[in-house]
């Protein structure tokens, strides 16, 4: 994971936010080939889920909306996490992410551990007992470590649980309940009739628009909603660079199903078709995973829910989840508004609610995953290189254009021409700095699966040297033929 977040700083993918300023907790800002590499992600998203799709349209819902929206759809009230604070530092925690046990030798209590979760939870907490042991001076096997989430410690326990901030004991408050919505107020006053919040996820702004869409794409059940769109969650403790931060994008589909149609059927071919498509842009199976919610674990209004799971550095984490929702949203706000969301079917001549099927994607953590699934380091030549496999669907740079040398005029101005003729076509990059094999070392690094070399040989034969990303394979290719020749490399791949 370090390596990743010093390729993403370096070369130009993502940088922390305000960063001359010190920063701010879970914001980051996408730079030229990090923006590049998400708009590719979005736009193969979009081709697939909509352009593909006979009864899928988009839509492009405003970031505020009314706040009544929030309330109708249970927000306000209930959506929230339990939060945790250190008296003494100042540190949140999310209760359901920190975990205590107590450490006992032979079964004599010595005292509690308390920790972050994370991928080695278990091993890091027999780091701290045996740490604990040796504090005290106590000697002999330690027992098995009862891990538990805080939230279920006792009025006692929390007592004589230490802050992983500080290690002091008793300084740990019990959980509450903390509203992750960021509020705002629209106009010039303050009062309570002009607080309204950022959206917490692009989902309503579908729901509330049903009836807009149904009566100007006269859309027949079933058929989908698809939005790509920035949503906002103060989240309490941010982590994992862009996995979990307070400002990210979502791509989500609101698929309407009749009441009574095979629901576990569609709601199956949605994971395949999902799984289908990260398949696709080249994240391989050895990263990919499907988690099934146990129905014990499923909200209130949910038939069924699978996340679709990405081997992340940092552990196994959902990458995108497919919910069945039932008629939940539709009924909420058609109760709240006064106004009717229901359908009507022609062929059968009856208003109803659609239930829903939901995909829902995050961007960054997508973005994330296509990094750490295509980074590499291997030799190349004798030589030890970075770089990132990344499908020349998703790369951000398409094609690389170089002069074997850059203080001779007829190398640069036929490099340059031919950079401004596949400019046209491709996102392409123009560079005569340093040595070619540093040059070529650059773009693997970013994962620009092609580039073009001219030589003193091009100025003879009409022939440039066609390189390839993953093998340093290069091929002669006449000037005259480039183009079509790199078309097939990547306009197959799009």
């Amino acid at each position: 994971m370090d390596a990743i977040l010093s390729l993403c700083k370096r070369r130009g993918f993502v940088f922390p936010s305000s960063e001359i300023y010190g920063g701010i907790g879970g914001f980051f800002d996408y730079g030229p080939l990090g923006c590049e590499l998400k708009k590719n992600i979005k736009n193969l998203w979009w081709r697939e889920m909509v352009q593909l799709r006979e009864n899928v349209v988009g839509l492009d819902c405003s970031i505020i909306m009314n706040g009544k929206v929030w309330e109708a759809s249970g927000h306000v009230d209930g959506f929230s996490d339990p939060l945790v604070d250190c008296r003494e530092s100042g540190m949140r925690y999310r209760a359901d992410q920190l975990f205590f046990s107590p450490v006992s030798i032979g079964g004599e209590l010595i005292g509690y551990v308390a920790l972050m979760d994370g991928p080695q939870l278990e091993s890091d907490a027999r780091t701290e007992a045996e740490k604990l042991a040796k504090k005290h001076s106590r000697q002999g096997k330690l027992d098995p470590l009862q891990l538990k989430p805080i939230a279920e410690a006792t009025g006692e326990e929390l007592s004589l649980i230490p802050s992983p901030a500080t290690g002091t004991i008793g300084t740990l408050t019990a959980p509450r309940s903390f509203n992750l919505m960021f509020r705002t107020a629209v106009g010039a006053l303050s009062d309570a009739s002009a607080t309204t919040y950022l959206r917490p996820e692009t989902a309503q702004g579908i729901f509330v628009n049903f009836q807009n869409v149904l009566s100007s794409s006269r859309l027949k059940v079933p058929f989908g909603i698809a939005q790509i769109g920035k949503a906002f969650r103060n989240e309490i403790t941010p982590r994992n660079f862009l996995f979990r931060s307070r400002e990210f994008e979502q791509m989500e589909l609101e698929y309407f199903i009749e009441p009574d149609a095979d629901w576990q059927t569609i709601h199956g071919e949605w994971i395949e078709s999902r799984l289908s498509w990260y398949r696709s842009i080249g994240i391989g199976d050895k990263f990919l995973g499907l988690d099934v919610h146990p129905k014990e674990k499923l909200a209130h209004y949910s038939r069924a829910c699978s996340d679709i799971t990405f081997r992340y550095p940092f552990g196994v984490s959902e990458m995108e989840g497919i919910a069945a929702r039932g008629d939940f949203d539709l009924t909420c706000h058609q109760k709240c508004s006064g106004k009717s969301l229901e359908y009507f079917d022609e062929e059968s001549k009856r208003h109803y609610l659609p239930h829903v099927i939901e995909p829902s994607a995050g961007v960054d953590r997508v973005f994330l995953a296509v990094l750490c699934a295509a980074y590499g380091e291997d030799e190349l030549g004798g030589e030890k290189r970075t770089l990132l496999r990344l499908s020349p669907k998703l790369a951000p740079v398409k094609v690389a254009v170089f002069p074997l040398l850059k203080n001779r005029g007829e190398l640069v101005n036929l490099s340059r021409k031919i950079f401004v003729d596949l400019r046209r076509r491709w996102n392409c990059v123009w560079d005569s700095s340093g040595a070619i094999g540093r040059r070529y070392r650059r773009m693997d690094e970013i994962g620009t699966p092609l580039a073009v070399t001219v030589d003193f040989e091009s100025l003879e034969t009409e022939t440039v040297t066609l390189r390839f990303r993953d093998s340093g394979e290069q091929l002669r290719v006449a000037i005259e033929e480039l183009e079509d020749a790199i078309g097939e490399q990547l306009d197959d791949n799009r």
